[in-house]
């Protein structure tokens, strides 16, 4: 009752607004109207420098991964320094040393990522090039080496796993660096603290290309059963990079909060 009640009071506040909306508009004689009064000069946008190189952060970005330093940005699931390990500049996944996660905590987001399986490959399915980028902690975008490597649909490279396959399989050879430019819009929730008010959202392009155009999430990911939208309520979070056992590689990793 108390959620129908809710249903109803949002769509007589809907109601509401357009019929407000309309009220205006009838009230502005076209005719009288000057290109000037619709034309809005304040606040005046936010200037950024971009990136000189494509890939590379923008001024207004945070970078989380420098290739030098990793403590400063991420620690480990218990708030200690990661056994991750710096190679050449990239930092790689340490089998059996566990998750990482960044001391910062974000809400909506724009990520960059960049990211690379072992050339020497070594298994087939979800145990090849196994890792992947929780958002919030919560919602796994998959990484994984899906050239020529067939596994499920929604657990292969760029996969929402187990809720969304990915538009293309967009995957370069095992060795070559990769990238994933991750537009993410957290939930929001009502006064019921369990389930989403609106759910997450995400967009995702693999080496440039589309592969999730603005999907909507069910839930948290989780490997066995159906995620679903009833959760704990949640405020920001951080991003999690998976310890699958397989030592993928990352870089260039910035983020925008949104």
């Amino acid at each position: 009752m108390k959620k129908k009640l809710i249903i109803n009071l949002m769509l007589c506040a809907g109601l509401f607004t357009s019929i407000q909306a309309q009220q205006t508009v009838k009230t502005l004689d076209k005719d009288k109207m000057t290109p000037g009064m619709t034309e809005i000069m304040d606040p005046e946008v936010k200037i950024i420098q971009p990136a000189m190189i494509a890939g590379d952060a923008p001024s207004d970005a945070i970078v989380l991964f420098n290739g030098k330093d990793v403590n400063s940005e991420w620690e480990d699931s218990k708030g200690n320094p990661t056994k991750w390990i710096i190679m050449d500049g990239a930092l790689v996944c340490v089998k059996g040393s566990g998750v990482i996660k960044t001391k910062r905590k974000f809400s909506n987001f724009q990520l960059h990522i960049e990211w690379k399986t072992p050339s020497d490959v070594s298994g087939d399915g979800q145990g090849r090039g196994n890792s992947g980028v929780y958002l919030q902690g919560l919602y796994e975008v998959q990484v994984l080496d899906s050239y020529n490597n067939r596994t499920y649909r929604q657990g292969q490279a760029g996969s929402l796993y187990k809720q969304y396959a990915p538009l293309v399989n967009a995957s370069r050879k095992p060795g070559e660096w990769q990238s994933y430019d991750i537009i993410y819009t957290a939930p929001s929730f009502g006064s019921d603290t369990t389930i989403y008010f609106t759910p997450p959202r995400v967009t995702i392009l693999h080496n440039g290309v589309l592969i999730q155009n603005n999907v909507s999430l069910r839930g948290p990911t989780v490997y066995v059963g159906i995620p679903e939208y009833f959760i704990k309520k949640h405020g920001p979070e951080s991003l999690v990079l998976q310890d699958h056992g397989n030592p993928v590689a990352y870089r260039n990793i910035w983020i925008r909060e949104l």
